[in-house]
């Protein structure tokens, strides 16, 4: 078993998986939506990110464009969330919310064809 490989899994399985735990529930409540959780799942994104540099392969510059993708989508998210929480009178709005659960479903996507990918190097190299 290569222990690179399997922290490689390991990060982008938990990015989509946590990403996932924070874009669940209706889009704009803001109670069911945990600004941790949506931190966690940057700090997941942006660590498979880094392990995806190392891979000079055509499927591995496809897996950075995707973590990629990931990040900017998570990162516009929480510059969002603190944007309304912090500089707004109002606060964290349904509307705010609409754009970071959106903004996080972007990333979502991003980290679905990311798994779909390494699933399918997987397949292909068992063959």
């Amino acid at each position: 078993m290569n222990l690179e490989k399997v922290v490689f899994g390991f990060f982008i399985t938990l990015a989509a998986a946590l990403n996932f735990g924070f874009w669940t529930g209706p889009i704009d409540n803001v109670i069911v939506h945990n600004g941790a959780e949506l931190i966690a799942a940057l700090v997941a994104s942006v660590i498979a990110t880094v392990l995806k540099f190392g891979d000079r392969t055509q499927l591995g510059a496809v897996h950075l464009a995707t973590s990629l993708v990931a990040d900017l989508n998570l990162i516009v998210a929480a510059v969002v969330w603190v944007w309304a929480t912090q500089m707004t009178a109002e606060g964290m709005t349904p509307a705010h919310m609409s754009v970071v659960v959106s903004m996080s479903g972007g990333a979502l996507l991003a980290n679905v064809v990311s798994v779909v990918l390494m699933v399918s190097e997987i397949v292909q190299v068992r063959r």
